[in-house]
């Protein structure tokens, strides 16, 4: 009996060494993708896809249906929320928000009423850190602070999507996120428009806009733009035009 209890000991500590081997690195890696353009879809490569793959991220949907997801970052408000809800109550068009802790403190009035008129609020973090850099205690509680404040502002229980502070990652922020019930929602749409005091104009971003979009796009704004208020509705309007259908992420595929 003696004999058994030390070998089933040896294969237990052989398997605590597999698994912490097996472990996923924390190196810093940092989204990014080729650009789609003519209905071609953008390409983060096959390293990047994989790893998305296997840890249950997504950052494009169906090449073969046309289909787009439009998404904001809301790090702080600068005025233009309002009337992006504006545009996406009039044209019938979901989307999910990104916040942050700030977001949620200085605006809760918005926050409320993205949830009231069926929008989804993402988790963007509560105060905006690198998630390659934290420990995993840390990541849990920026975590959870927003999605508790959420839902004690609107009442949304489910908070499943979760945007990476800065597009910063590592493949273990993936796995552990995942384990803690978040897919983690990339982009294949964007540009620079995040920079409040270089607009240039409705016609730059929609430009800019238009000429990535392909099936399957999940678009990233920023809501900071007056650029992309100005021009979303006619974005929206053209692309229907398109035969392009705007979906919630709650009917990602």
């Amino acid at each position: 009996m003696k004999r058994i209890s030390l070998i089933l000991m040896f294969l237990f500590l052989l398997s605590g060494a597999g698994v912490a081997q097996a472990e996923t690195s924390t190196d810093q890696l940092a989204w990014g993708f080729k650009r789609g353009h003519d209905g071609v879809q953008a390409e983060a490569g096959t390293a990047l896809g994989q790893m998305l793959e296997k840890h249950g991220g997504i950052y494009r949907g169906n090449a073969s249906e046309k289909t787009l997801y439009l998404t904001f970052d809301n790090g702080y408000e600068n005025g233009y929320t309002a009337h992006v809800l504006d545009v996406l109550k009039a044209k019938h068009v979901p989307a999910t928000f990104f916040v942050t802790g700030h977001y949620l403190e200085s605006a809760p009035d918005l926050a409320k009423r993205m949830v009231k008129e069926g929008h989804i609020i993402g988790n963007h973090s509560w105060s905006h850190p690198d998630f390659s850099s934290i420990s995993d205690e840390k990541m849990k509680e920026e975590l959870d602070r927003i999605k508790q404040q959420t839902f004690e502002l609107t009442g949304q229980k489910e908070m499943k999507y979760l945007r990476t502070p800065r597009g910063t990652f590592s493949e273990h922020s993936l796995a552990y996120t995942k384990e803690l019930g978040y897919r983690n929602v990339f982009w294949s749409v964007a540009y620079v428009d995040w920079e409040t005091n270089n607009q240039h104009g409705k016609q730059y971003a929609y430009d800019n806009i238009m000429k990535q979009i392909h099936p399957g796009a999940i678009i990233l704004l920023h809501s900071v733009s007056s650029d992309n208020a100005e021009a979303l509705s006619d974005v929206i309007t053209d692309l229907k035009k398109q035969g392009y259908q705007f979906q919630s992420l709650n009917k990602f595929r």
